[in-house]
């Protein structure tokens, strides 16, 4: 009887008395945290993406070096259209009618008819070209938009650390709520055994008739049944915290003592986390980047419509039938500009659609402030309920199990019927595990919060 007693006792100062809204820095979940920021595969796609957008980074940056190139051709030929100039029936004649009357062998008679194939055969281009944009607004602007691209990709990694944060530190504390919720229904099952014991002392004495014994072990196969199933969470809430750090599923978790610690209510102020959040939230970065590519794109359109584009190029090499290189050489520079002076009205349409754009993204813009303040407002009072209801719970976890004592009391003695005991006994084990719940329930809340302001 004492040893029950004692049992519940016990099990009515199991959870503090105490009202809570921001938990004891953890440094068991922060050091989870960050392994979860080193492997979790959904932040390294993030980062081989930065690594992507970096490269289109480079390779805009590329385009303001000369670009050299060696361009040997060789061509061979044969058939098609060919030049043909009776060059020879023309003027053998006259050279033979010239030397006859100057009485020399200065004109030559034994010049042959042209017949040329048009395409060259057995010709030979080789050459290295060099080509270098002097003025290219595409140039300057692609660099412009691809260095934005890159800032907001960065962003976007940012927030998926934000986000990752909030799921491992909830994962975590749904891990010891189920470790909780176990602990909860193993001293509940050791009460019954206990009250199983009792009655059977009691109906070997004929104090009481067999189905108080039944009945207490009927309590014991409901409370089996509800410990099956915590531990059956207590193993999926495992398997998906190592999923989130990249590890074995399997894998054991530490448990950090230290978070049943708990802090009095910090009074934080909503316009301060509003604008707290509005400053750091890298869903606002990642937009400010878009955007500003976006501004640039509507300069660059502009600069495409008025500005032409110069550049320097030239070949050097050596060009000829045969590959003698004998008085094949050759240079050639050149200097060009390009100025479309008129496209049916694209360059128009391009700057209108790249100012529609900027105008979708400024009003995405303000609608993601607004939703991030509306997110810090939610977040905050859910909080605050929790942490309202938190206090409920504990008032009702004591009131069930000061009730419950006195009903154990008077069935010791033969003034209260089992029904009674069981009735009051399971109130308190439900009172219980509100209370366990409810207090977790905090714990997310306050991680809810954090990461609506993007607290790192």
């Amino acid at each position: 009887m004492k040893l029950i007693l004692r049992r519940i006792r016990y099990l009515g100062f199991l959870f503090p008395l105490s009202l809570i809204a921001q938990p004891v820095p953890s440094t068991v979940l922060e050091t989870y945290i960050r392994e979860g920021l080193a492997n979790n595969l959904a932040l390294r796609q993030e980062s081989l993406e930065i690594n992507r957008v970096t490269e289109s980074l480079n390779q805009a940056k590329s385009l303001f070096y000369p670009r050299v190139a060696f361009n040997p051709t060789y061509s061979l030929a044969a058939g098609g259209r060919r030049l043909e100039f009776p060059v020879g029936d023309l003027l053998n004649p006259a050279y033979k009618t010239l030397n006859q009357l100057t009485g020399s062998d200065r004109f030559p008679t034994n010049i042959e008819n042209v017949n040329q194939l048009l395409a060259p055969n057995n010709f030979h281009d080789t050459k290295i070209s060099v080509n270098y944009a002097l003025f290219n607004t595409d140039i300057q602007y692609n660099y412009l938009i691809q260095k934005e691209l890159v800032s907001a990709q960065e962003a976007r990694k940012r927030v998926v650390e934000n986000e990752l944060r909030y799921n491992i530190a909830t994962a975590y504390y749904q891990y010891l709520q189920t470790l909780d919720a176990i602990q909860i229904f193993e001293n509940s099952h050791k009460v019954l055994q206990e009250l199983t014991r009792l009655n059977e002392k009691l109906v070997s004495n004929n104090v009481a008739t067999r189905e108080v014994v039944t009945s207490a072990r009927y309590e014991i196969s409901k409370v089996d049944q509800q410990l099956a199933v915590a531990e059956k969470n207590r193993e999926t809430a495992r398997a998906y915290f190592n999923f989130l750090l990249n590890r074995d599923l399997t894998a054991a978790i530490e448990i950090d003592s230290s978070l049943v610690k708990i802090l009095p209510e910090s009074k934080e102020n909503l316009t301060d986390l509003q604008q707290t959040a509005l400053h750091g939230r890298q869903e606002l970065a990642q937009l400010g980047g878009s955007l500003r590519a976006a501004q640039t794109a509507v300069r660059l359109n502009e600069a495409n419509a008025k500005i032409p584009n110069v550049y320097i190029g030239g070949n050097t090499g050596f060009q000829g039938f045969g590959y003698s290189f004998q008085n094949q050489a050759y240079v050639v520079a050149q200097l060009g500009l390009q100025w479309d002076l008129f496209r049916g009205y694209e360059k128009r349409s391009k700057i209108q659609q790249a100012k529609i754009q900027t105008n979708a993204l400024q009003t995405r813009l303000a609608e993601v402030q607004r939703q991030i303040q509306l997110q810090v407002l939610q977040a905050y009072y859910d909080l605050d309920a929790a942490t309202q209801s938190l206090a409920a719970t504990q008032s009702g976890m004591l009131n069930a199990d000061q009730t419950f004592r006195v009903i154990d009391s008077k069935y010791r003695n033969g003034q209260a019927l089992l029904i009674e005991f069981l009735r009051y006994q399971n109130d308190r084990l439900t009172a219980q595990f509100q209370h366990s719940v409810a207090r977790m329930d905090v714990l997310v809340k306050r991680a809810a919060l954090d990461r609506a302001v993007a607290v790192q």
